[in-house]
């Protein structure tokens, strides 16, 4: 972990009723334990009965509804009693007015949502507006807001991003690098992200804010992949790939319909740098995430 920092204010609410969104997805599965743990008495949304079980082993109380359904949502929050909202469904599929109406007609006065850095690319994805029209629709709502917005999260086997090197380097040391890996990454552990968002919820200088939540420090690309190789006591070959004629390559792919092991956008996406400002969120949140090389060797402990 990084230097501690003094502890933030905090303060508690009338009952300690807290209702979730995407409790039973891969940042659930950090955020309700820690919840529970500070005695928090959670309900999470839930729309199929593997979702109601995986909330319940967490420790939260199941409710159904579903995002696509918004009478439902209403209900659902209605019922759980709660007086807290932490939504960590993705905002990236035009739900969150759903979610804002149903909060402030439920009463659900503090709300903490879960957005991502990925609204500052170059990049024109579809998902990109859906998510900057989100920010729009929570700031813009009756609701004590606050966004925090992860950069590329790592951590476990769940995330998908890290996992997905580490199972590599393991295969072969030998990793291509689009345009060489210049461009900055500055991945944020899964646990250090789960611990912001909890004490977001409670501290007053958060509400109405936005925190851009990474590690402590960016690391080019390249370097993230030797980090990553040296958490597996292996030494990681990398080669330079010109990115033009790979992105070429891909789309050609794409267009014809076929399936790539990787998509041009993705590749698009290793050559922007992703560096963030930590310090608003160091400052209110008492946020110190541990480095990457802490991080990686802890996940790559888990591949053995």
């Amino acid at each position: 972990m990084g230097p501690l920092r003094p502890a933030p204010r905090m303060f508690e609410p009338v009952a300690k009723r807290l209702v979730v969104t995407g409790a039973s997805g891969f940042l659930g599965g950090h955020v309700v334990p820690l919840l529970v743990d500070r005695g928090w008495q959670v309900s999470a949304l839930v729309r199929s009965d593997k979702a109601a079980d995986a909330v319940t082993a967490l420790g939260a109380e199941p409710l159904e509804g579903d995002l696509d359904r918004p009478a439902s949502v209403i209900d659902a929050f209605g019922r759980s009693g709660s007086n807290v909202l932490a939504n960590l469904a993705s905002l990236g599929f035009g739900h969150a007015a759903t979610v804002v109406t149903a909060a402030e007609r439920t009463g659900l006065h503090r709300a903490v949502f879960v957005s991502t850095t990925g609204i500052f690319t170059g990049l024109n994805p579809p998902s990109k507006r859906v998510r900057v029209e989100a920010e729009r629709c929570i700031r813009d709502s009756a609701l004590a807001w606050t966004i925090v917005r992860p950069t590329m999260i790592y951590g476990t086997p769940g995330d998908r991003n890290m996992w997905r090197l580490l199972q590599l380097l393991r295969r072969t040391p030998i990793v291509p690098l689009p345009g060489g890996g210049r461009r900055l990454q500055q991945p944020v552990h899964v646990d250090d992200l789960a611990h912001g968002i909890v004490v977001a919820i409670g501290v007053p200088t958060a509400i109405g804010k936005a925190y851009d939540l990474a590690g402590p420090a960016p690391l080019s690309f390249r370097d993230v992949v030797k980090q990553a190789a040296q958490a597996l006591g292996r030494r990681a070959v990398v080669v330079p790939v010109p990115a033009a004629p790979l992105l070429w390559g891909l789309r050609w792919v794409e267009a014809a319909g076929r399936r790539a092991p990787i998509k041009a956008e993705q590749i698009e996406r290793l050559l922007e740098d992703k560096a963030f400002d930590i310090d608003p969120a160091r400052r209110d949140l008492g946020y110190a995430p541990r480095t990457f090389a802490e991080g990686i060797t802890a996940e790559a402990q888990m591949t053995r």
